[in-house]
């Protein structure tokens, strides 16, 4: 098994001078001389780790980024300025582990631009490329906080060094690894096309689906999404799986690319000019999940718009490179972002600082790198601590009531128990937080209450929550308060106006040309009652998309592109208010 390893490898030297014309060494995306690497890299993923090839035997949760870290994985290769600051940042945090071939040249780097050697540990292991997020390990606790274990699925690039990392990390920090590697079992993935919320839910591209069904080119056996689920239900705890299609002008797929959480009812989202790029499907993508899904707290997911930056002549892909700022990564208190140029980096900057008040964050330039398909989420790897003090929060929403206190939930929980738990409070945080003690409320489900109370119209309230393990370990929520906090204020109440248009409206179809997911949106006056239709051009009709209520207000409506032959067609909506129809192109 050995020396085919090391004759993959020889291959893939071979195909790495071949894109490095190109790009700083091996791409995100699988070059063309890589291809042929593929069928034998396949044949030996069954074998090609050490890790346990059978699922874990206790139920598990997968860590959200967000959460507190032991240690941020880097691989020391290409793009060596860019990594330089990645751990600059990251000593102040959290430890740093180093995957590099030669760790006295490191040593020398690091020493020689000021960077603290103190929490920098050197993993010497062989490698093929920087994309760790991509290979790396996920952090799972047994029952939501007892004892971490990592989880790795198949690498979806022929580059088996790569796909060794986990072992070699597992082994230097002494920690379990469960491996996706094995029949029925076996699942390709990648980091860059998954997020979680730590609850159970998690986003991907339906690249997933692809990669794991007929026409996957990595995969040990065929699956589908149903037991594509099953395996990601099994080895992570993931048992709401929500995926969308894949976008047409991100060669690789990856939702980190565009779309990532905050937290566990935030997702950050980036936001292309009207029609341009990936917008338009970005867009539709959204409205599907906002429409079909809520937060872990049962409501509607928030959503927080950043503007692609474009690049230096002002194209978008394909005629540039994916620039991105959602491919950002949380280390601890600091949150790490992509940026480009100054004109637009400002906005992005200004739009995370408000969106994680309190975290430090910090821009990392990127332009070398986004080259290659990539930036810095991309280039990284967390590793949870052992043990966590677990804190969730659904923040309190501005509120017209000035004679209630707010009740404020959490959900708290430490393998040893908590021993107590604090609501700190204020209405100016210059003059610091009165403490409010919380009280366990529900022990079937970890929940402590604590009260804020009433304020008077026009104030705004700052608050954070604490807690004490019965081990001794602190914890807080936000992780940088009391830098951080929620907010949230007591408005005034303000009569609407009175609806004037007393009919119905069908706006723009989008994305239009449509391929995948496809947003019909409808502006109702009250609530009505109505259907809408697909025909085609001819005007037969093909489906019905929706027949019934439709509410007062912005209503949203979908049909699958994909399901259907390329052509023209008539989107139709006809009931007590009228009727309204547009024309949409399906390639």
């Amino acid at each position: 098994m050995r020396s085919r390893y090391f004759q993959l490898l020889l291959l893939l030297v071979l195909a790495t001078s071949a894109s490095a014309q190109t790009v700083n060494g091996l791409p995100r995306w699988t070059t063309p001389a890589e291809r042929a690497l593929i069928p034998e890299y396949r044949a030996t993923r069954a074998t090609a780790t050490n890790g346990i090839t059978t699922p874990p035997p206790h139920a598990v949760r997968t860590m959200a980024e967000w959460e507190e870290i032991d240690y941020l994985c880097v691989t020391w290769t290409q793009y060596i300025p860019t990594v330089r600051e990645i751990v600059r940042n990251a000593v102040d945090e959290t430890n740093v582990l180093i995957i590099c071939s030669d760790s006295n040249q490191v040593i020398t780097d690091l020493n020689n631009n000021n960077i603290a050697l103190n929490r920098v540990r050197f993993l010497e292991a062989p490698f093929n490329s920087i994309w760790i997020r991509d290979y790396g390990a996920n952090t799972t606790y047994k029952e939501e906080v007892d004892s971490l274990k990592l989880v790795e699925w198949i690498y979806n690039r022929p580059r088996p060094l790569d796909d060794a990392i986990p072992d070699a990390v597992a082994a230097d920090l002494g920690l379990p690894l469960y491996s996706t590697v094995a029949a029925p079992y076996d699942l390709v993935h990648t980091g860059g096309n998954f997020h979680t919320d730590g609850f159970g839910t998690a986003f991907s591209s339906d690249l997933i689906l692809d990669e794991n069904g007929l026409g996957g080119q990595y995969n040990i056996t065929i699956k589908g999404e149903a037991m594509i689920d099953s395996i990601m239900q099994l080895y992570m705890g993931i048992d709401r799986y929500i995926k969308m299609p894949e976008l047409t002008f991100d060669i690789i797929s990856h939702v980190d690319m565009h779309w990532r959480l905050l937290d566990e009812e935030t997702l950050l989202v980036g936001e292309f000019p009207t029609g341009l790029s990936d917008g338009p499907q970005i867009e539709a993508n959204l409205q599907y999940v906002l429409n079909n899904f809520n937060s872990v707290w049962g409501t509607p997911y928030r959503v927080v718009r950043v503007p692609m930056p474009p690049s230096a002549n002002g194209n978008y892909a394909p005629q540039a490179y994916y620039r991105t700022y959602t491919n950002s990564v949380f280390v601890n208190k600091t949150l790490l972002v992509p940026i480009y140029r100054p004109q637009y980096d400002t906005t992005a900057l200004r739009i995370m600082r408000e969106s994680l008040p309190g975290y430090n964050v910090v821009g990392i330039d990127c332009n070398q790198i986004i080259a290659a398909a990539g930036a810095l989420h991309c280039i990284t790897r967390a590793v949870g601590v052992q043990e966590p003090l677990l804190i969730a929060h659904q923040r309190l929403r501005d509120t017209y009531d000035t004679q209630n206190d707010y009740r404020v939930d959490a959900w708290i929980k430490h393998i040893s128990g908590i021993d107590s738990a604090t609501l700190w409070w204020t209405t100016d945080t210059t003059q610091g937080y009165q403490a409010s003690p919380m009280a366990l409320t529900n022990a079937s489900t970890d929940t402590w209450t604590g009260f804020i109370p009433a304020q008077s119209v026009g104030s705004q309230i700052f608050y954070y929550v604490e807690a004490k393990a019965i081990s001794g370990k602190r914890q807080v929520r936000p992780l940088p308060a009391p830098a951080s906090y929620w907010d949230f204020s007591v408005l005034t109440t303000v009569a609407s106006d009175p609806v004037q248009n007393e009919t119905w409206r069908l706006d723009p179809v989008f994305p239009n040309p449509a391929r995948a997911i496809t947003c019909i949106p409808v502006q109702s006056p009250f609530n009505s009652s109505g259907k809408i239709r697909l025909r085609d051009g001819m005007g037969r009709e093909i489906q019905v998309i929706h027949e019934g209520p439709i509410p007062a207000g912005t209503s949203r409506y979908f049909f699958f592109a994909d399901q259907l032959a390329a052509g023209f067609y008539l989107v139709e909506l006809e009931g007590e208010l009228g009727r309204s129809v547009q024309k949409v192109l399906v390639e």
